[in-house]
């Protein structure tokens, strides 16, 4: 043998050594992942070096999977590509893509059985049915994921986040794109903080999930930003939900809910900013809502008519098509505007505050013939803003017989909104909230100055 044919078998022996040991991040990895799963001790701790490796992998002992450079786990198209079946597992640092398409079997990035304490952190989701679902897995933590979606009509999609029976987790920092919905079901003490849910169809699906904490999230952009029921004692507080738009609209839904808390939420220019539907639902239960910004949704709130027991104050309803509305007929009564002189901000209160007291000197009464027909007959809407919708306000403004009964009336209307703290710090929601707020006070602030000088001049005629 030649030394230059000895030269070149030794460096094909080193490229290959080289390969073996070191993948690059686009070459398929030479030693496949389930091996080295199979291969780790329970409860170790599995580096996983950069490269594109198989998927359809499961998890069957306590592991915590790190990647090293993001290396990539890809199924093909067919089933899951992370199957967890075992406690305390740690999934973190992977891009993780190309599930199955199969609804009915609920193909996912990472899908989980009976496996608590399960942590699914700082990876990202590319062409997924489902992306994190998890079933039967308390005290789960979710964290800092970028989840997408697979290019499909939304309703053959699958959901970005599902918890089913995972009581205790914890979901926060995610960003959800294009999934169908994030679910929570049967999952008491969940957290769900700092998350982003755009373009879906529910930014979070809710159902039977007691003594939760929902703060501190943007649901934009989706058919309903929140939809929650049939649970008790749920804070909801310091949320943005804006430009949720579909055949529903609302920015937050509640049905059958008792016992929520609702503070320092940002409803803006959704076709319902909240709606309530049997909520409270358990006789001697009261809700609040209190230092929340209605503005620039097609209505701020409805209600169903039989809806009692929630109180509503040091809101700010901003500019909204309906301030308030009630959808069907009966008999609205037995909510709270008022409590302990202090009611709610209304951009449309056309009152006055002549002794500086921040507190209206009348009260405001909602009561307008337009938004009642509207209420009773939603395909009247059609005309919003025409002259048709002003010309039937003005006939029963002119013509008291025609003026319909007040849906509601706040003794103390407030003459500034309240001031919130930023919610979801740097989010591009809170601009045009700052914005709304702000015009809302100049405006404030210049009715009470015509008022003033109105007063003036009376003294000085006199």
């Amino acid at each position: 043998m030649t030394s230059a044919t000895r030269f070149a078998v030794g460096l094909t022996v080193i490229l290959t050594v080289f390969v073996f040991v070191s993948p690059s991040s686009g070459a398929k990895a030479p030693v496949s992942l389930q091996e080295m799963i199979d291969r780790a001790e329970p409860g170790s701790i599995l580096e996983v070096p950069p490269g594109t490796y198989d998927g359809n992998i499961t998890i069957d002992k306590p592991l915590a999977l790190l990647g090293i450079d993001s290396p990539i786990v890809d199924v093909g198209g067919a089933g899951n590509v992370f199957y967890v079946n075992s406690p305390d597992v740690t999934i973190e640092g992977f891009v993780i893509r190309n599930t199955g398409k199969s609804l009915d079997r609920e193909n996912a990035g990472v899908s989980s059985d009976t496996s608590p304490r399960l942590v699914v952190r700082n990876n990202v989701f590319e062409d997924v049915l489902f992306g994190v679902f998890l079933r039967t897995s308390e005290e789960s933590v979710i964290v800092g994921n970028i989840i997408g979606a697979k290019d499909l009509d939304l309703g053959r999609r699958g959901d970005g986040i599902r918890l089913w029976e995972s009581p205790g987790s914890l979901v926060e920092g995610n960003t959800v794109i294009g999934g169908r919905d994030t679910v929570l079901w049967f999952t008491d003490n969940v957290i769900v903080r700092d998350n982003v849910v755009e373009g879906g169809r529910y930014g979070l699906h809710f159902m039977y999930s007691d003594n939760a904490l929902i703060e501190r999230n943007r649901l934009v952009g989706n058919s309903v930003g929140a939809f929650m029921m049939y649970s008790f004692d749920v804070t909801i507080r310091d949320n943005i939900m804006m430009e949720n738009y579909g055949p529903s609209g609302y920015g937050l839904g509640l049905k059958d809910m008792d016992g929520v808390t609702a503070t320092g939420n940002r409803f803006v220019g959704n076709r319902v900013g909240l709606y309530l539907d049997n909520s409270p639902s358990a006789a001697g239960v009261t809700q609040t809502f209190d230092s929340n910004v209605f503005a620039y949704n097609r209505v701020g709130v409805t209600f169903l008519p039989s809806v009692k027991n929630n109180t509503l104050t040091n809101n700010a309803f901003i500019d909204n098509g309906e301030q308030v509305g009630v959808q069907g007929s009966g008999t609205f009564s037995g909510n709270t505007w008022t409590v302990d002189g202090s009611g709610n901000y209304w951009s449309d209160f056309a009152g006055y505050d002549a002794d500086g007291d921040g507190i209206g000197d009348t009260s405001y009464k909602a009561s307008d013939l337009y938004s009642e027909l509207t209420d009773n007959h939603p395909e009247l809407r059609f005309f919003d803003e025409t002259p048709a919708a002003r010309a039937v306000d003005l006939a029963a403004q002119m013509f008291p017989v025609f003026r319909p009964r007040p849906k509601l009336e706040d003794t103390a209307p407030l003459i500034e909104p309240v001031e919130l703290e930023p919610a979801v710090g740097g989010s591009r929601g809170e601009p045009i909230l700052g914005a709304l707020l702000a015009a809302a006070a100049l405006l404030a602030g210049a009715g009470s100055l015509i008022v003033f000088a109105g007063r003036s001049r009376r003294v000085a005629a006199s």
